[in-house]
């Protein structure tokens, strides 16, 4: 069908403005598959929310070599601590570098500063995930699921193969995304972190990899009161509270323990009823850094560094032999 226009010296006869805007959008749909085939970080944006929660936020996807935006790969969503970023958990992590090496895609979001019409700063306008711990207006979980529409709808994401990890606050939003997405997400590992639900249930089971430093002052072990780098005092409830949580959720029978060497304890609890299993890495020395990467922060808030365990290694591992698959099912309610 031939679309006429009227006669313009602006335009070339024969050609109307429908036209262009047709072959623009053609070109711009194109543009945009080709730059999200391209290997390197991808700086992303979304705007989610209605009326005065509406806001934009922020992502880098991180593509490695060979994507050819045709075969579903999988995803391993990273989420910064209290103070953080995308870039900086990029940085302190090694994600990046991982997914070169074994073809999946790297997610590095960016959480919410309380003041957003200011520039974000570690102890001035730290950005923070809704975690759960206490009350908050931002939909932290609406925004991780609309990341995964685009990631699977650009970036060819594998709905089977959706992994989140995070580390301090963005541990604690990890066990967030697991139980309120678990749905889409086929395994978390959070990095020392606490999960702040209680009494809740998974709608389906998700494996849980934890792994902690036995010097974490942050979040020690036994629990306690911590003083937090931006002033303020906060009680942190025993580490296996948040962990027998996830067993009852999954059903978990007796753990087991396994010394792995380089001071590393393996706690795995493999017998769960209603499927998926808990694994629980103990780091000797370690405070609270993420275990194999580095940390920026002073050693007197945040405790030593250790490379007894490359987090990035063993959480991947972890994520490969955990695929969703078609037979999970849904945890009944009544459980």
């Amino acid at each position: 069908m031939e679309l006429k226009s009227g006669a313009s010296s602006m335009h070339r006869p024969g050609i109307s403005r429908l036209s262009i805007a047709v072959a623009v959008g053609i070109l711009t749909t194109a543009a945009l598959a080709a730059a999200a085939g391209a290997p390197g970080n991808h700086n992303e944006s979304l705007t989610v929310g209605a009326g005065p929660g509406k806001m934009t936020r922020t992502f880098i996807v991180h593509v490695p070599p060979g994507f050819d935006d045709k075969s579903e790969v999988p995803v391993v969503i990273m989420l910064h601590g209290a103070g953080g970023s995308g870039e900086g958990a990029m940085a302190q992590t090694g994600w990046d570098a991982k997914s070169d090496r074994e073809g999946f895609i790297a997610v590095f979001p960016d959480g919410t500063a309380p003041h957003p019409a200011l520039p974000a700063q570690f102890l001035q306008n730290p950005r923070r995930w809704n975690d759960g711990h206490a009350p908050a207006s931002v939909d932290d979980v609406g925004f991780i699921s609309a990341m995964i529409d685009l990631l699977e709808a650009r970036y060819a994401a594998d709905p089977a193969r959706i992994y989140c990890t995070g580390f301090s606050n963005g541990a604690s939003m990890t066990f967030s995304v697991g139980l309120n997405l678990s749905n889409r997400i086929a395994a978390i590992a959070p990095v020392s972190g606490q999960f702040w639900y209680k009494e809740k249930q998974l709608a389906y089971p998700v494996p849980l990899l934890f792994i902690i430093g036995n010097a974490d002052p942050l979040n020690p072990i036994g629990g306690g009161n911590v003083k937090l780098p931006w002033g303020d005092t906060q009680y942190r409830p025993p580490i296996e509270d948040s962990l027998k949580e996830w067993e009852r959720m999954l059903g978990c029978g007796p753990e087991v323990q396994t010394a792995r060497g380089n001071g590393v304890l393996e706690i795995t609890y493999d017998h769960c009823a209603k499927g998926g299993e808990v694994e629980y890495w103990r780091v000797r020395g370690l405070g609270h850094v993420w275990p194999g990467g580095v940390s920026k922060l002073p050693e007197k808030w945040v405790g030593q560094p250790s490379d007894n365990l490359k987090a990035t290694d063993a959480i991947w591992e972890f994520f490969k032999t955990h695929p969703r698959t078609q037979a999970a099912k849904p945890i009944a309610k009544s459980d």
